[in-house]
């Protein structure tokens, strides 16, 4: 009956703001819309589908996408602002909201533990989101005395890693210096969480030679084991990943007992937090927070990077105001308007989370506006499509801010204000929204806006090529590997 609804394009959902069919026999697609064993590293491809050949359709057809077929759960896939933001807002425990669709995270749950904020629904994620949130919040990370310390040690380590890439590069007297920073930035922010974050006290050696990797390489199993987890079990036995992989999982625990060790003596930023759970409790959503926000600010941090060595007015503008600047607090941060427009025009345009995936728990009628509703049926995958959304020419483009909507242009943001647009009006989605936000918002911003500003006070840099194409796994990065040129601004203070 599935199928010969989908065949007979008869649609599944109600309302009148309907979402349009995508066909299985279309031709010259970019990818099947849905995931497997040989596309499932192109989730973005697979993304790509769903909106190919939709300029003839109306608003809410071209903007939602449906596939209703045997075998594979129904699916609706959105990249309609006016649709994310309310389902966004109606997730959370209650009957009949939303939940988060555990399925995309399947391997990150084996792999960190189903007792998270990320991955838990219902009860559970309540009680983790009262645990585990608030110690992220403006109000507990940026107390005057407390973020004063935290900040001139979060200073001193992007500080002290830069210095060492200044030296390297005098070392190889050439004015010009090719670098892969991914990994830099990798180290460095694994180094803020463990060090500064947490309290502990690892040296930048195993950072950058153990951790770092091993890390990296338990995210990247984490998407395989989603997708082919029965699959995937015996192929490592037999190539020898699996016992890749029992140390790396060994080094992540080792990393989480060290993370947990600074609870006891009230190190970094466990002296705000206040709660009677046990260590053993905690450790899901610390392993979850060491992995996540790894993979989110490194994310973050590189595309920024990425689109600032192809944007050199940009970089000199940033450059002009921060020059002067030593300590980054919340103000200074503020005052940065040129970097705070190109953190923002990043998560825009490049957005570590570049999807949301949500699950429809009984039909739910999502409202429009006053004349628009779509009722969504119960069992519905949803994945709310933030790439998409943010470069579609509708909503982000020449028309509405002066910019083309797939052009890295931070001036936007300006435009767009000018234009009366306010906050609320300008939702890309970068940290999510609504109840399940991701928590470490203000946190990310701290440390991405200090990192690239203390890089641009240091280097000069550009890279070769318009553009870079994305990879996409758990976040999406560049997949050059942020590769750039580097050159020392003189005189350097």
């Amino acid at each position: 009956m599935r199928l010969l609804q989908q065949l007979t394009k008869k649609n599944p959902f109600g309302g009148n703001y309907l979402p349009s069919r995508v066909s299985l026999l279309a031709r010259n697609r970019v990818s099947l819309p849905f995931p497997h064993l040989w596309n499932y590293r192109e989730p973005i491809r697979i993304l790509d589908a769903y909106f190919q050949s939709v300029d003839d359709l109306d608003r809410s057809g071209k903007h939602n996408r449906y596939l209703d077929v045997p075998f594979f759960p129904a699916v609706l896939v959105t990249r309609d602002p006016t649709v994310i933001k309310p389902i966004l807002l109606d997730t959370g425990d209650k009957p009949g909201q939303f939940d988060r669709d555990t399925l995309p995270t399947d391997g990150i749950a084996r792999a960190t533990g189903e007792d998270s904020l990320l991955y838990s629904n219902g009860e559970q994620w309540r009680m983790q989101k009262k645990l585990a949130a608030p110690s992220f919040g403006k109000t507990k990370l940026f107390q005057p005395e407390k973020f004063a310390e935290f900040e001139q040690t979060f200073r001193k380590t992007a500080a002290d890693r830069l210095e060492v890439l200044r030296e390297q590069q005098a070392e190889a007297q050439a004015s010009i210096t090719p670098l892969e920073l991914e990994p830099e930035i990798s180290a460095i922010m694994l180094e803020m969480l463990v060090n500064n974050f947490f309290g502990g006290s690892v040296s930048y050696e195993d950072i950058q030679q153990r951790y770092v990797p091993s890390l990296t390489l338990m995210i990247d199993h984490m998407v395989t084991d989603t997708i082919a987890h029965r699959i995937q079990a015996p192929l490592n036995f037999l190539s020898g990943k699996t016992k890749r992989l029992n140390k790396a999982q060994n080094d992540f625990e080792t990393l989480t007992d060290i993370a947990l060790a600074g609870r006891k003596k009230g190190l970094g930023m466990w002296s705000q937090f206040k709660s009677e759970a046990t260590d053993d409790q905690l450790r899901s959503n610390i392993r979850v927070f060491l992995a996540g926000a790894l993979e989110a600010t490194t994310s973050f941090a590189g595309w920024t990077f990425t689109h600032l060595a192809r944007s050199p007015e940009v970089q000199e503008a940033i450059y002009n105001e921060v020059e002067s600047v030593d300590i980054y607090d919340p103000d200074n941060l503020a005052q940065a308007s040129n970097l705070l427009q190109a953190l923002q025009e990043t998560l825009r345009l490049t957005p570590s989370l570049y999807f949301l995936p949500r699950r429809a728990t009984i039909d739910t009628t999502v409202k429009i506006d006053d004349e628009h509703e779509l009722i969504i049926p119960k069992g519905t995958h949803v994945l709310l499509d933030v790439w998409h959304a943010n470069r579609c020419e509708d909503i982000w483009g020449e028309a509405v801010s002066g910019y083309p909507a797939t052009q890295f242009a931070p001036q936007r943001w300006q435009v767009l204000k000018d234009k009366g647009y306010s906050a609320k009006d300008l939702m890309h989605f970068g940290f999510g929204f609504g109840p399940r936000t991701c928590p470490g918002t203000s946190l990310g911003m701290l440390e991405v806006g200090l990192v690239v500003g203390a890089f641009v006070k240091m280097f000069r840099f550009s890279a070769d090529g318009e553009s870079v194409s994305p990879r996409a796994g758990v976040s999406t990065k560049p997949s050059d590997g942020v590769t750039i040129n580097i050159e020392v601004r003189e005189p350097y203070q």
